[in-house]
């Protein structure tokens, strides 16, 4: 009849514990009576991590690739199961729990994530810097950039359709294998819900393979690089019109307003703004292009498609064309300047005008080689 339930557990030298969530996932699986495979993705261990979990009866799959995604991913490729549960082998989530997680998936939603902070946190079981600053922060961050509504982002626990979660494609090597399988879900629309539970204090006398801050800016690295293009479309065109306009303004001349004068200082600060602003556009087409091109994306958006349609024969002529811009108006100060036998020459607009534009162009050309 084939494997209904998959339950993959990534491991890293964890002899104390791997066997204890073993026998907790036979037991929750027996008890609800479905067909299941216990699969631990063996992540290099140098103990006996991999002696004890074939003699509890797990199948066993080695990932010589190090990290926490890369451990998982290869034993989710390696997972025969319709539905897959994962859990860490530390023994800090209940196994035991699995049919919560099940009957969701059986509800018809496609990823089912565990809430610590609904389920409740064992005293000492998840310390005070990851509790109250580093998962709410990066917890909400994510909601914030990719409206997930997930209370847990991080959660080590979760169960999926595995034919759903391999559309995802997948890749992060690291700890923000956690975040990239929220936001691609959410990306591509499936259906996701959470169910409470709880953490407990882990079983091992060693040290934890997490690293906070390490690991935090993993996390935060990963988000931004699969942030919308809206996130530096928007501050950069408001800085790029608003500083252009400025300088279209103030190119002929200095702008009354009432009493107020804006001058040469108005100018200088137009021009930053356009300079700058150009520069997060370009930063935010840049890093898109990069996840396109690596196909990063499980569903890119329109925007994405406009980017995919840029080609470095575009942005030569564009760049060109703005550039020539530029250069025209630094031509005219320079005959000026010569006409008046390189005296001081008082042309300060028409330069910081010109200077702009070339800035802008080559800006464009080197960005298009990218």
């Amino acid at each position: 009849m084939g494997v209904e339930v998959s339950v993959v557990i990534p491991a890293l030298n964890e002899e104390e514990t791997i066997g204890i969530c073993i026998d907790k996932a036979k037991r929750s699986c027996e008890n609800m009576g479905i067909s299941y495979e216990i699969v631990v993705s063996d992540n290099g261990s140098t103990d006996r991590t991999v002696e004890i979990s074939r003699a509890r009866g797990a199948r066993v799959v080695h990932q010589p690739i190090s990290g926490y995604g890369a451990a998982l991913l290869k034993g989710i490729a390696s997972a025969s199961g319709k539905y897959i549960v994962m859990g860490d082998a530390d023994d800090s989530y209940d196994f035991e729990q699995i049919k919560p997680f099940i009957d969701k998936l059986e509800e018809g939603y496609d990823l089912v994530m565990g809430n610590r902070f609904g389920g409740g946190i064992e005293n000492g079981a998840m310390p005070w810097l990851h509790r109250y600053i580093g998962n709410p922060i990066l917890t909400r961050i994510l909601n914030i950039l990719f409206k997930a509504n997930i209370s847990d982002a991080h959660c080590g626990m979760r169960a999926f359709r595995k034919g759903a979660i391999e559309k995802l494609n997948l890749k992060a090597a690291g700890m923000e294998f956690a975040s990239e399988m929220v936001i691609k879900a959410v990306q591509a629309k499936l259906k996701i819900t959470e169910i409470p539970i709880k953490l407990y204090r882990d079983g091992r006398s060693r040290a934890s393979h997490l690293r906070s801050f390490r690991d935090g800016w993993r996390h935060l690295r990963f988000m931004l690089l699969y942030t919308p293009l809206n996130l530096f479309l928007i501050p950069g065109l408001t800085l790029f019109i608003s500083g252009l306009l400025i300088v279209f303004a103030l190119v002929w001349g200095p702008l009354h307003l009432g009493s107020k004068i804006f001058g040469y200082h108005s100018l200088v600060f137009g021009s930053l703004m356009a300079i700058t602003g150009y520069q997060i556009i370009i930063q935010g087409i840049t890093i898109r292009a990069y996840v396109l091109s690596n196909k990063l994306l499980s569903q890119p958006t329109f925007m994405d498609r406009l980017v995919e349609k840029f080609t470095l024969e575009k942005g030569i002529v564009a760049g060109l064309i703005v550039l020539i811009v530029g250069i025209v108006s630094e031509v005219k100060v320079l005959v000026v300047w010569i006409s008046q036998n390189f005296s001081n020459l008082m042309a300060l607009r028409p330069a910081i005008f010109g200077l702009t534009f070339i800035t802008l162009g080559v800006q464009t050309i080197f960005s298009s080689f990218f």
